[in-house]
């Protein structure tokens, strides 16, 4: 038994200390030995943004890529105005229909930002980039419509490299010289080469502000927008398309706006409330199954420490619902050593020696404690991979917490009762009999 003792003080000593990098932010935030927790915008305070996209333009083939580079444009926006740790993601929702009968949703979280229109403006208008060309069929007039005198390419602000402000050398008017990637080059080219002397209108947030027409293929990849601007407003339109040219539109759906101090009091009501449960639970274990009781609640405390730094590692974001999956996992965690305690009861009831019971309790419990994670892991793949961003936050913690639960309730309870070296009926045996086990 001599080495499961020295396992045994070996986790309660990492155990104590990874509990107090824990909890040491708490008491001193300045120490450079703690990391806080990472908070979420339902705890911090901030605003909630949901942008609705109009993927009708879009192949199929394409939606996927053009969501992901919508994603990177908004992140890229947001932390050119310094927001810490903002959270951007897409959302599908019809996960059984086709991409292109799908909704697409890009949901923004900005904490610390409690003004919704300061929001919104930090988030900005980026201007929608597309060529289109002439429709051959239709005469174009002033009461013609834009939708059908031009006719979309597939060349948008996606394709888009770099822009920069530059000056004609004739009229020194303003222009914007524009750069394609190597997929763009590609497509501009085959477009000039396929169109000459046809025009190719340049749309700008679906109105156009220049109509050049085609004089030879353009290989470069490079082309300038010309049309009745001013330097400043050249420039502002630059820096918008070097931050990102939206590769699809998208129009603002819902806007919420939650104070910092709703935050906090959400914040301190759930840590409360999940004192009190674990409290709770500690008194019942102790008092209904003596010794094992204590043990397990040793090995809960292991449990939930290192829960914690988990999520300070990774880390989690944690959200109200987030902090709800990780003490429904303490629950889990428990349900474990329940069933261990029950099944030593059983081999007790047999006339088992208490060493043998022990033994015999965790082999036997092993099977049922191994189904129920499972189909709780389960639940949350599902939960995180259909869930929108709070119910992913509670599937997200639920998961790691049965994950380290099967880790607690196996190994260090196991070794904490196999290191008392529990001999037959010895000394010790005494605390085992009571309530729960006899």
């Amino acid at each position: 038994m001599a080495k499961y003792r020295v396992i045994a003080i070996s986790i309660l000593i990492v155990g104590m200390a990874i509990g107090y990098f824990d909890v040491l932010h708490v008491v001193n935030p300045e120490s450079i030995l703690s990391r806080p927790f990472k908070l979420g915008l339902d705890l911090r305070g901030g605003v909630h943004l949901v942008y609705e996209a109009d993927i009708s333009a879009i192949k199929p083939s394409e939606i996927s890529g053009a969501m992901d580079g919508l994603r990177d444009v908004i992140e890229r926006r947001i932390n050119f105005f310094g927001v810490a740790e903002p959270l951007v993601q897409v959302e599908e929702k019809g996960i059984l229909k086709t991409a292109q009968n799908k909704d697409y949703r890009l949901i923004v979280e900005l904490p610390g930002v409690t003004d919704v229109n300061q929001a919104i403006k930090m988030i900005g208008r980026t201007p929608f980039l597309e060529f289109r060309l002439e429709n051959p069929d239709i005469k174009i007039n002033q009461d013609t419509a834009l939708d059908k005198a031009y006719l979309p390419t597939g060349l948008t602000g996606r394709f888009l490299k770099k822009a920069r402000l530059d000056f004609n050398q004739t009229t020194f008017e303003p222009e914007v010289s524009i750069e394609f990637n190597s997929e763009g080059t590609k497509i501009f080219a085959k477009i000039t080469k396929a169109n000459i002397g046809k025009r190719l209108a340049i749309f700008l947030d679906g109105a156009p502000i220049s109509t050049p027409v085609i004089r030879s293929e353009i290989t470069g990849g490079k082309a300038q927008i010309t049309g009745q601007f001013t330097a400043k407003e050249a420039k502002i339109l630059v820096q918008r398309l070097n931050s990102g040219a939206l590769p699809v539109p998208i129009s603002l759906i819902s806007q919420q706006t939650i104070g910092p101090t709703l935050g906090e009091k959400v914040l301190f009501k759930g840590v409360r409330a999940g004192l009190y449960g674990i409290i709770l639970v500690a008194l019942f274990l102790i008092f209904w199954y003596r010794l094992p009781g204590l043990i397990s609640v040793i090995a809960l405390a292991i449990y939930t420490a290192l829960v914690l730094a988990v999520f300070k590692l990774i880390p989690v974001t944690l959200t109200s619902a987030g902090i709800a999956g990780f003490i429904l996992s303490v629950g889990m965690a428990v349900d474990a050593n329940i069933l261990i305690f029950e099944r030593m009861k059983e081999e007790r009831a047999a006339g088992k020696a208490i060493g043998t019971a022990i033994t015999e309790g965790f082999s036997r419990a092993w099977l049922s404690i191994r189904d129920s994670n499972a189909s709780s892991l389960i639940s949350s793949g599902i939960l995180y991979w259909m869930g929108t961003s709070m119910v992913k936050g509670f599937a997200l913690t639920l998961g790691i917490g049965v994950l380290i639960s099967m880790l607690s309730a196996i190994t260090i309870s196991r070794t904490f009762l196999m290191a008392l070296g529990v001999k037959g009926e010895n000394k010790i045996s005494g605390f085992l009999m009571g309530s729960g086990i006899k």
